[in-house]
């Protein structure tokens, strides 16, 4: 695997010690120009990786599948066959089965089918500011970020209100399993061989499951109109879904659906308070509104990476790579690529095109969850324009330690209200109910 040892560069990717303080922008930026694929070495047991860091390398090697393979998983770890099969999702899977797969899911995310969410992400949405405008200074990511993504997930997929607390913990704990501050069992630093055969190699991939199975078993008996039942009753190759599909579709849906939208809003924010030119800009132009939240995707990046297996010897950028070689796909170095984006590393509310790689670009691994991701996103920053005036920090955001996502564990932010801002209301949250139409 991979050309042998060499000496490890003077930084590490891997240091996550490193991605807690930042994402090392600087890095990536000198690896676009000196090393567009790089090997690095990693510590025993896994056999390092090739590290791709220009954008149209990751778009071509994303297109491939018949050369790089995501079915020996997404990350760094290198699962057993075994182990691998048991918590196989639909982002491990290469055509055909994949399609197959998506096909159950994509009806759901089409632009249509997520338009008809608009008015209840707009309720959800001052909920949960007129919860937390009248206090002044607040928690973004609690208040906010965390309060919005898992109830529209909740909607969708049908999951009851008194479980959606718990499904965020162990959400966490899950995408987040090398913070010691989010999870008691660290990948990396625990034994998690136990866990193995568990999303996130974690305890609490299998407390995911079990909830899942819950749900799955009410569903098989009383099913009703959701994304839930549609997959319980989804028919492939003439076939049900096993048990196996039903945990790992659940787990992917409740992690993918409600992390990634949830990093995007936070860091979305705090972008507008290191920028704060910017959020006049926004507020004095409302036809910025898409413009400026595909500006928020691609400078979030909220997945950091995916990697992918070379399935048949390839070469990119003079690197030769060979079967089974692990291949790391940056995209948070390719949203920042001078040759597809100008002055990248500049927050731009107007950039036009942005054709960033936060939701991949192009192959059969585009998020499904893309057209809602944005949906989200974009009625947020309209109804915040709306009511807030001014973001300043009041505090020091804290990072998930992590190279995986660009969580953020904590955002204190201050807020200005702005003048003519609609008065703010008695608190009703917003219950999401399983099945119906929103």
């Amino acid at each position: 695997m991979g050309p042998g040892p060499t000496r490890r560069p003077a930084f590490d990717l891997t240091d996550l010690d490193v991605w807690e303080r930042r994402v090392p922008y600087e890095a990536f930026a000198r690896l676009r120009h000196e090393a567009p694929v790089a090997w690095f070495d990693e510590d025993l047991p896994h056999h390092g990786f090739w590290s791709v860091h220009r954008y149209a390398d990751i778009v071509e090697i994303s297109r491939d599948t018949a050369r790089f393979s995501s079915a020996t998983g997404v990350s760094f770890e290198e699962p057993s066959p075994e182990d691998m099969e048991a918590r196989r999702t639909i982002i491990d899977m290469d055509p055909p089965r994949h399609t197959k797969l998506r096909k159950v899911l994509a009806p759901s995310f089409t632009p249509r089918a997520v338009a008809v969410y608009e008015h209840f992400v707009r309720a959800l949405t001052n909920a949960a500011l007129d919860a937390a405008l009248p206090l002044g200074e607040f928690d973004f990511v609690h208040h906010v970020a965390k309060q919005v993504p898992i109830r529209v997930l909740a909607r969708i997929m049908g999951l009851p209100e008194e479980q959606l607390d718990e499904l965020i913990d162990v959400g966490d704990k899950l995408i987040a399993n090398t913070d010691p501050e989010l999870t008691d069992v660290v990948w990396g630093r625990d034994d998690t061989d136990p866990y193995r055969r568990y999303p996130f190699r974690s305890p609490y991939g299998k407390q995911l499951w079990d909830m899942g199975r819950e749900l799955v078993k009410a569903r098989m008996v009383y099913p009703t109109d959701d994304l839930l039942s549609r997959v319980v009753a989804a028919d492939i190759d003439g076939e049900r879904m096993s048990e196996v599909d039903l945990d790992n579709f659940f787990s992917i849906l409740v992690i993918a659906g409600n992390e990634t939208t949830r990093i995007a809003l936070a860091q979305g924010i705090l972008a507008f308070c290191e920028h704060p030119d910017q959020w006049d800009r926004l507020r004095a132009d409302p036809g910025l509104l898409n413009a400026a939240t595909e500006e928020v995707l691609r400078w979030s990046c909220p997945t950091h990476f995916m990697r992918r297996t070379v399935a048949e010897d390839a070469t990119i950028q003079g690197a030769g790579m060979h079967v089974g070689d692990k291949v790391v796909l940056w995209y948070v170095s390719g949203n920042r690529d001078e040759e597809v984006f100008t002055d990248p590393d500049r927050f731009d509310v107007a950039r036009a095109p942005n054709p960033h790689l936060s939701f991949g670009r192009g192959g059969p691994h585009m998020c499904l969850g893309a057209h809602l991701a944005r949906l989200e996103v974009r009625v947020v920053l309209d109804e915040l324009c709306r009511r807030v005036s001014r973001f300043e920090l009041a505090g020091d955001p804290a990072r998930t330690r992590t190279n995986f996502t660009n969580g953020l564990k904590r955002l204190p932010v201050s807020v200005q209200l702005a003048k003519g801002s609609p008065p703010v209301r008695p608190v009703h949250p917003v219950r999401s109910t399983a099945g119906g139409s929103p």
